[in-house]
């Protein structure tokens, strides 16, 4: 049946049709099974007694839903899965609620439910609850996620900021700007013949080998929206830091570099969803780079800078010619709807 087929104002009255999409796409392509507890109107969860409670919200909204490399089940699960492990914490639930738009494929759907169980497995992270609401055509532009994540920073794993000091080394996990140039190609606005896949990916797995290695990372940020010197910069003027990067040791691919400057982008703030800077102890480098090259998301990390002085609060960037330059958050909007 038609109605069965695409998403229909029906699906978000509560009764019949809700009951039978809830049940038979959305539950079955997120667990993986037909049998499931009875819901209730919330989910009574185990908890560790000991450590601090971490929790974060977000929404995606990319156009297009589906983009080289992912799409935006897998990537409302990366994002929210990563933004837990940088704050140091272990995922343990995530809520997801859609919003879906009238006519919407029922099989979209399925697959991007698919999907998110798929990236949750990598941290096994639980989907403990969600939400499902439907709207007119032409509302929502297919499909909007908003998902909470819940963790737990267990005693002793605690990121200490403070503690940056002089020396400390800037290590980014991979090449910049690889999910921002996706998702132009994907919209076929640069014109493109080949395809450059985002670099959306779980970094929780691989984040804990790091802090395996080496107990004094200092901190740790994905530099999604804004790039990385967006991330810095903020890092840089919240603990009062002058970092310093070398603009020669930036990892950048050369399809991205080449769309870059077909479009005069900056790969700098272009932004990433499989990627995170930390900032360390020097004498840890090595150690934190094997761990990260072990796993393909990080196969590509490097030392790209360090921490010259405390008190000014600026992120600064060497080029080739021995010159300096002063970066800055990003100013306006280079791309929308990449997340």
């Amino acid at each position: 049946m038609e109605a069965e087929q695409r998403i229909n104002m029906s699906h978000g009255d509560g009764g019949e049709s809700a009951h039978r999409l809830l049940n038979g796409v959305i539950l079955p392509a997120l667990t993986g099974t037909e049998s499931r507890e009875p819901l209730g109107d919330a989910a009574l969860l185990p908890f560790p007694s000991a450590g601090k409670l971490a929790v974060t919200t977000d929404s995606f909204v990319i156009k297009p839903l589906f983009f080289p490399g992912g799409d935006i089940g897998k990537l409302a699960v990366a994002g929210t899965v990563n933004d837990l492990a940088v704050s140091g914490a272990v995922p343990l639930y995530l809520t997801v609620s859609f919003i879906l738009e009238e006519g919407l494929p029922v099989e979209h759907l399925r697959t991007i439910c698919r999907s998110m169980a798929k990236e949750a497995a990598v941290s096994g992270i639980r989907v403990a609850a969600g939400d499902t609401k439907v709207v007119g055509k032409g509302d929502c532009d297919g499909l909007f996620i908003n998902t909470t994540g819940i963790g737990v920073v267990e005693p002793g794993a605690e990121l200490r900021p403070q503690l940056i000091e002089e020396g400390d080394a800037v290590v980014v996990t991979g090449t910049l700007g690889d999910h921002g140039i996706a998702v132009l190609t994907a919209r076929e606005e640069l014109g493109l013949m080949s395809e450059i896949p985002s670099d959306c990916a779980t970094l929780f797995p691989m984040l804990k080998k790091a802090r395996e290695v080496s107990a004094d990372i200092r901190i740790l940020r994905d530099p999604t929206r804004g790039g990385l010197a967006t991330a810095l910069a903020e890092i840089c003027e919240d603990y009062r830091l002058t970092v310093e990067l070398e603009e020669e040791l930036l990892p950048v691919k050369p399809e991205v570099e080449g769309a870059c400057e077909l479009m005069g982008f900056d790969p700098l703030y272009l932004a990433n969803e499989g990627k995170a800077v930390l900032i360390l102890p020097a004498r840890d480098v090595p150690a934190v780079l094997d761990a990260l090259r072990y796993f393909p998301e990080g196969r590509n990390a490097c030392l790209v800078g360090m921490v010259t002085g405390r008190e000014k609060g600026q992120l600064l960037i060497r080029t080739p010619f021995g010159s300096t330059r002063r970066l800055y958050r990003l100013a306006g909007s280079m791309l929308p709807r990449i997340c």
